[in-house]
Parts: C-alpha cells; sequence; structure tokens
C-alpha cells in the first residue's frame, strides 16, 4: 500500500508541476517576456543563457499545458496499464518522474538562447523518450522499438551537432541571437543548415527518417500522447524554427524542406489511411502532419512562418486527444485495432463529443481552431504557386479521409465488443483538449495572437497572423471545399483502395528505410562480434587491435602532412655521447628481451631498459625523473623474481619451452616494427618543430594564484586529478549501487 500511495503522489506532483509550469510559462508571456544569462563556459563562450519569446512561450505552453492534460489522464491510466502487465505499482513513479523530466527538458530546450545549451535539452529529450518508449522493458518489442528511437534520433543527433560546432567555428559564438545577426549565408551556413536540418527531420520522423514513430507506439499512450504529438516530435520543428533565419539564406535548404515535407505528408497520409491499429493510425498521421509544419518552413516569409506556428498549436491540442482517445478505447474494449471495435458512441458519449472535437479540428472543419490553421496553410501554399496549392488540397484531403475512418469506426456503427466503464480522469483530459480544440474555433484571437509572437521569431520579421471566417471565394475557401469534397470521396472510396494502400505499405516494408536499419543493424552487430572474437583470442591480439588501427590512422595522417621542413637533423658534439650510449643500451636491452625465454633473464632485461632510460632522465637534467624511475624499476625486478620464486619450477620450464606459433613469428615483428617506425615519425616531427612559445603554459602559471595554489603543479594535480579521483569514485559507487540492487533482488545466486 505504501508503494502504491507513493507511486499516486508522484502522479499528482507531476500534474502540479506542469501546473505550476503551464501558469509560469503564460504569466512571463504575457508580461513581456524574461530571461537570464550567466558565464557557463568561458572558454568557450558559452554561456547558460534562456529567454522565454514567443517560439519559446508556443512551445514551452505545449510541453506544460499538454502536460497537464496527459499527466492527469496518466494518473488513471498507468495503475491499470501496470496491473494488466503485472508489474508492482511502485513502477509507476519512475514513470511519472521521467514525464516530468521530459517535459523540462522541453522547456529547456524552448527558452535556449545558446547553441551548446539548446543541444544538451535535444540529448536530454532523447535520453527521456527512450527511456519511456522501453517503459515495458519486460516486452521485446518496446525495447528495440526503444532502441531505434534512440538509434535514429542518437545518431542524426551527431549531425546536429557537427553543424553547430561549424557555425561556432566560422562565426566565434555559441549566442543565438549573435549567430542570427552575424550568418549571410554562404557555403558554411549551407552546410551547417544541412547538417541541423537533418538532425531535426529525424526527431520530426520526417520521410525518409521516419519509420521510428509508428514502431515507439509500443510506448504506453500517455507517452504518444505527449511525447509523439505536441513534445518530442515538435522538438525537431522547433529547432528548425528558431534557427529558421539562418537556414533561410540558402534557397537550396528550404526548397529541400519543402520537399521531404510534401514526401512525409504523402507518405504519412496513405500509410494512414491504410493503418488499421489504432495508434499506428494516429502516429502516421503524426508524420504527415508535421510534413505540413516542414512545407511551410520551406516556403518561409510571413506567410509559411505563420501557418508552421499556428499547425503545430492546433496539431498538439487535437492529436494528444485523439492519443488518449485510443488508449480509453482500448482500455474500455479491449481492442487495439479498428477492426476489432465500433458503435461506441452510446457506451461513451463523453469520449465520443471530446474526440469528435479533436477529429473535427484535426479533420478542419467550421467552427474548430482546425479549419484557420488550413486556412492559413492553403494561404502560404497558395502564394508560392498553383502547384503546391494542388498538393496542399490532395494531402488535406487524405487527412480529411482517416480521421473521419479513425472516429467514425470507433464511435458509429454496430457494437462489436461492450465497454467498462471509465474513470473520469481517462476522459476528461480527451473532453478538455476537444473544448480547446472547439474554443479555439470560435473565438481565435489568443491563439492567433500566440502564434503571432512565435512566427516573428521564426521569420525574424513583423507577422500578422490574420485567421478570420470569410463568406466569399477566396483561394483559401476554394482549397477548403476541394478538400471536403475529395476528403468524402476517399472516404467512400476507401474500400476499393484498401488493396492498394495495402501494397504501398508492404511495398515500404520490403525495400523502406526501415529494412535498411534492420539490415544495417545486424550487420553492424556481425562486425561487431567478428573483431570482439579477434581482439579477446589473447593479450597480445588486444595489443595488436590496439596499435594496428593507430598506427594506420597516423600514417594516414603522416602522408597527408606536408614533408618539407618536417623532419630535421641536428647536429652531435662529442657531450651528446653518453646520452647516446644510455638510449643505445635500452634500445639494445629491448630487442634482447624479445629473444630471451628464461622468466629471471626477462625480468633481469626488462629492468635493464627501465635503468637506461634513468640514466638517460639523469643526463638529460631530470634527477626526479630519474629517480623515480629507478625506484620503480628496483620493486617491479623484486616483484618479478618474488613471484618467480613461488611458482613451481615445472611450470616455469614448461612455459620457457612453448614455440611461438607460426602466424605469431612474423606478425608480431612486423607490427612491432612499424608502430615503432611510425612513432619514431611522429616523435621526430614534433622535435623538428617545437612550439616557440607556449601561450596555454603561460595563461596556467598567471593562473595558479587564482585557483588558490601556490604553483601550478599543486593546482592540475588537485583540479584534474580530483576530478579524475571523483569521476573514478563515482563509477565506484555506481558498480556498488546496481551489485546491492542486484543482492537485493536475488539476481546474483
Amino acid at each position: 500500500m505504501r508503494s502504491i500511495g507513493s507511486a499516486a503522489a508522484a502522479g499528482v506532483a507531476a500534474v502540479a508541476l506542469a501546473v505550476v509550469g503551464a501558469v509560469a510559462v503564460l504569466a512571463v508571456w504575457r508580461s513581456g517576456g524574461a530571461g537570464f544569462d550567466v558565464a557557463w563556459l568561458p572558454s568557450w563562450g558559452a554561456r547558460l543563457a534562456f529567454r522565454l519569446d514567443g517560439l519559446g512561450a508556443l512551445y514551452g505552453l505545449l510541453a506544460t499545458g499538454i502536460g497537464v492534460a496527459t499527466f492527469t489522464y496518466a494518473t488513471a491510466y498507468l495503475p491499470r496499464h501496470l496491473e494488466h502487465e503485472e508489474r508492482p505499482q511502485a513502477e509507476g513513479g519512475r514513470f511519472h518522474a521521467l514525464m516530468a523530466l521530459f517535459m523540462v527538458a522541453m522547456v529547456g530546450l524552448s527558452t535556449a538562447q545558446d547553441l551548446l545549451l539548446l543541444f544538451v535539452f535535444w540529448d536530454l529529450t532523447a535520453i527521456a523518450s527512450y527511456l519511456l518508449i522501453g517503459y515495458d522493458r519486460q516486452h521485446r518489442e518496446a525495447r528495440l522499438s526503444a532502441l531505434m528511437a534512440l538509434l535514429v534520433t542518437g545518431v542524426s543527433a551527431v549531425l546536429l551537432l557537427i553543424g553547430l560546432l561549424v557555425l561556432r567555428a566560422e562565426f566565434g559564438t555559441t549566442s543565438i541571437p549573435a549567430l542570427l545577426e552575424r550568418a549571410q549565408g554562404g557555403r558554411v551556413v549551407t552546410l551547417a543548415g544541412a547538417l541541423i536540418a537533418v538532425g531535426a527531420l529525424a526527431k520530426s520522423a520526417q520521410v525518409p527518417l521516419h519509420f521510428w514513430l509508428p514502431r515507439a507506439m509500443a510506448a504506453p499512450t500517455p507517452v504518444s500522447a505527449y511525447l509523439h504529438s505536441a513534445a518530442m516530435v515538435a522538438a525537431g520543428v522547433f529547432v528548425l524554427s528558431r534557427l529558421h533565419p539562418l537556414l533561410a539564406t540558402s534557397r537550396p535548404l528550404l526548397d529541400g524542406l519543402l520537399v521531404v515535407g510534401l514526401v512525409s505528408m504523402a507518405v504519412g497520409g496513405l500509410l494512414a489511411l491504410g493503418a488499421d491499429h489504432l495508434k499506428r493510425l494516429l502516429a502516421y498521421s503524426t508524420i504527415a502532419q508535421y510534413g505540413y509544419v516542414v512545407t511551410m518552413l520551406g516556403v518561409g516569409g510571413a506567410s509559411g512562418a505563420a501557418a508552421a506556428c499556428f499547425y503545430v498549436l492546433a496539431h498538439a491540442l487535437a492529436k494528444s486527444a485523439l492519443f488518449m482517445t485510443s488508449g480509453a478505447v482500448t482500455e474500455a474494449t479491449g481492442g487495439k485495432a479498428l477492426s476489432e471495435v465500433g458503435g461506441l458512441a452510446r457506451a461513451m458519449p463523453a469520449l465520443a463529443v471530446g474526440s469528435g472535437l479533436a477529429a473535427a479540428g484535426l479533420a478542419a472543419l467550421p467552427l474548430t481552431i482546425g479549419f484557420f490553421k488550413d486556412e492559413l496553410f492553403f494561404k502560404a501554399a497558395a502564394e508560392r504557386g498553383t502547384w503546391l496549392a494542388v498538393l496542399a488540397v490532395a494531402s488535406a484531403a487524405l487527412t480529411f479521409a482517416y480521421i473521419t475512418r479513425f472516429w467514425t469506426g470507433i464511435f458509429l456503427g454496430d457494437l462489436r465488443r461492450p465497454a467498462r466503464a471509465l474513470p473520469g480522469r481517462l476522459v476528461v483530459p480527451v473532453v478538455v483538449l476537444g473544448g480547446l480544440v472547439l474554443a479555439g474555433g470560435l473565438v481565435v484571437a489568443p491563439f492567433a495572437a500566440l502564434s503571432e509572437a512565435a512566427a516573428e521569431v521564426t521569420a525574424a520579421a513583423p507577422v500578422a497572423v490574420a485567421a478570420a471566417y470569410h463568406l466569399d471565394l477566396r483561394a483559401e475557401n476554394v482549397m477548403a471545399l476541394a478538400t471536403y469534397a475529395l476528403g468524402l470521396v476517399l472516404v467512400a472510396g476507401r474500400p476499393a483502395l484498401a488493396g492498394v494502400l495495402a501494397g504501398f505499405a508492404r511495398l515500404g516494408r520490403r525495400v523502406g528505410p526501415e529494412r535498411a536499419y534492420v539490415a544495417g543493424l545486424a550487420a553492424l552487430n556481425r562486425l561487431s562480434n567478428a573483431i570482439h572474437d579477434v581482439e579477446l583470442r589473447d593479450l597480445r591480439t588486444r595489443v595488436v587491435a590496439v596499435l594496428v588501427p593507430a598506427g594506420a590512422l597516423v600514417g594516414v595522417g603522416v602522408a597527408v602532412t606536408p614533408f618539407e621542413g618536417a623532419y630535421l637533423v641536428g647536429s652531435f658534439s662529442r657531450r651528446d655521447l653518453p646520452l647516446v650510449v644510455a638510449l643505445a643500451a635500452c634500445a639494445l636491452a629491448a630487442l634482447v628481451v624479445t629473444r630471451l625465454r628464461r622468466h629471471l633473464a626477462l625480468a633481469l632485461g626488462l629492468s635493464g631498459v627501465g635503468f637506461s632510460l634513468a640514466v638517460a632522465y639523469e643526463l638529460l637534467g631530470a634527477p626526479d625523473v630519474a629517480l623515480i624511475a629507478v625506484v620503480i624499476e628496483t620493486l617491479f625486478m623484486l616483484l618479478f623474481v618474488a613471484v618467480f620464486a613461488l611458482l613451481p619450477r615445472a611450470v616455469l620450464r614448461r612455459e620457457s619451452r612453448l614455440a611461438v606459433a607460426g602466424s605469431r613469428r612474423f606478425r608480431d615483428p612486423v607490427v612491432g616494427v612499424i608502430s615503432g617506425a611510425l612513432v619514431l615519425l611522429v616523435v621526430w616531427a614534433a622535435l623538428s618543430r617545437p612550439t616557440p612559445t607556449d601561450a596555454s603554459a603561460d595563461r596556467q602559471l598567471e593562473l595558479a594564484g587564482a585557483a588558490h595554489g601556490k604553483d601550478v603543479v599543486t593546482v592540475i594535480l588537485a583540479d584534474f586529478r580530483g576530478l579524475d579521483t571523483l569521476v573514478e569514485v563515482t563509477v565506484v559507487v555506481v558498480a556498488l549501487l546496481g551489485v546491492a540492487a542486484l543482492l537485493r533482488r536475488g539476481k546474483l545466486w
């Protein structure tokens, strides 16, 4: 009972945090915005800079406002889910904590005004989403889906980071406002923008990196309703919106966004029209709907920015309600597909009304906020050209068709399964969000004002969001009427298209990007296993596995480096003779060691190498280092001799008579010679061009006093070694905690 109470308390705390966050974001935005800026990484010029501007307010309100609804829904959904999965109720606390963490990460991402800070929160959303998608870790599908989402969004995040670092290297700042002021286009900006766009498009599940989102539906419904409608997938288009003034300096980048958006609209819409699984249908819909947003960002300008920002707002309200509807229907009936449910309007009237309003909003019917999202979309498309206006109508008709099929398939027709009664917290959030969709269609001014403020940041120019009903034949109204007509045709003709849609889905599974992902992952696993088998064969093989790749990289570096003046030969005088003799003795001792077979002789030979180096240190004027070398070599020689004295002589004789394997007889000398030669080249080149001045060393000497140390050595030991020790202690503590947890659960016995 105590664990159940703690989980419930965690749910209430998450809801309270979301409410406080939503009120705070709304209050700060209404007061004109605010922020703070303090030093973070001075050497990089990075700062802890946050500001709630119009764009941050839009996405911050989505993260917190939709969070209130989904967190409330989760307090009723999760206990039932855990009961179905036969898991302890105490695990609910972890779920609520992860959801709250994701909300905080989204708010941080929305308000970050520094590139590195933005990337930190970006990765934090990826980590939280991985843990939430794989929350049902006892199911293989959930684990694989979480891994897929992490790999696709994580690998693409590396491209995002590279793009951000390219911008910093080019413009010398990580401040987003300063960067947008300095960036005036060019090849570097285009390259960086392309890298950033790929990372953002993967996050927003745009074609061809869209396949992870339908698989992510293995997550519990609150995760889908929050992350995959209003939060995680919104992060990608948010970054595109935040950096849009930079992207807009390159027409090829905007054209690329336009193409990706249009393809995503088509692919997502067709897959949604043919889907049967409730949550997968909505996932395909999300791919298409964010394709609308990317298309508008590709159109650019004031109209494109206005349409994109308003569309994100309207879509989040409607889609999160529809995801929660699917979870409530599955909880009430046990059905997870349209073919398994139907006729639920009488049994669940409140849910039918709330989800009906949300579906009407996504279908862009009048008197809903969705009507205006399509109005702005149609206006921007028509301004770009007739061809885009036609494609916009076709895509909107697909949306009308699959959303109509979704809602009518659940609530109309014959009753296929009886419905159990649901707690109010599974229904009220849907009704509230549906009510907001309706309110936005009747009183659009507040929503338009928020979208307008966000669009002004995206467009870096004044923007007017003119959302209103017009009883005339302007282009937007004609396109809306054409959408309804074509949508009804698709609804009526959908049974005839079932075979074509199924074939399209099969084609995607056979030759689509998901198949390439699976094949690539399998190939990497095979390569990893092969390298593992080779590397772990023996100690020498492991050393070879390190030295050979390192030598290859060094060799490539040497090959592409100009040789002129790189390798200088100095003069030789009589006073250098003792040093040459010491180094020659060291080299000779090392060569002799490779031929010795007796263990005592090996120990003495290794000591000869060390003592020769100690003599060299002394001749070079480093008596302290020489003394340490002598002490260490003496201790190791005594240790080896003591160990050999304790070992049975028969074992030592047998080991000394072992023959070297034929494969190693030539491999080991070749590897040693090549590695030594490459090290010689690197050291020789470094000594041939000594640095005339070391500014970093001078700077460290200057800062020694500021670090409360009497000398630079003390400061380095205290700072770097202290930090290193702290990390090592942390690793040990984490390992001990893991062992303690396993012992507690009895998994080590």
